[in-house]
């Protein structure tokens, strides 16, 4: 049975890990979940590394960046820091932030924040059982959370190359 980690955050003003969660529960079986809560964006590398140690064979890092520009740094940091947890053991983290700023208003955030928490996590499930389904999508321009923007290649056909 694979073991798939959630690490999410206090600080996060929407609970994207439950989300996450009950969209594994809708994806499929073969796998139970482990969780882990820190306080902010920055403590998630360390909790996707104390995740990994309890066997998790993907992670999924749930955390929300505010709007303050010091929030911005915070945020790449966690990010490389997650990369870096990465590259040490192997396995992937799949990284759902949600910046504050990206929406107009808190119905949107929420929106934002659960869409985003599900649709990484069937990616991460894919991961783990269908890799074959994210090279299905390559270059198509998914998004996880707001629309989908589309290939700028359409089918390939006729294409020539412009200088």
């Amino acid at each position: 049975m694979k073991i798939i980690g959630i690490a999410d955050t206090t600080f996060a003003r929407y609970d994207m890990g439950r989300s996450a969660e009950d969209e594994l529960g809708r994806t499929g079986t073969g796998f139970r979940i482990i969780k882990y809560t820190v306080p902010g964006i920055k403590d998630l590398p360390v909790a996707s590394l104390i995740l990994f140690k309890r066997n998790a064979d993907v992670v999924i890092a749930c955390g929300m960046p505010g709007k303050k520009p010091v929030d911005k740094i915070s945020a790449q940091i966690a990010s490389t820091g997650l990369m870096e947890v990465q590259l040490k053991v192997e396995k992937h983290i799949i990284e759902v932030f949600v910046h504050e700023d990206e929406a107009e208003n808190d119905t949107e955030l929420s929106w934002l924040c659960d869409m985003r928490a599900r649709e990484h996590a069937v990616n991460a499930y894919n991961i783990l059982f269908f890799p074959e389904k994210l090279g299905e999508n390559r270059g198509k321009g998914l998004r996880q959370g707001f629309e989908d923007v589309g290939s700028t290649m359409g089918d390939g056909k006729g294409s020539t190359i412009r200088h």
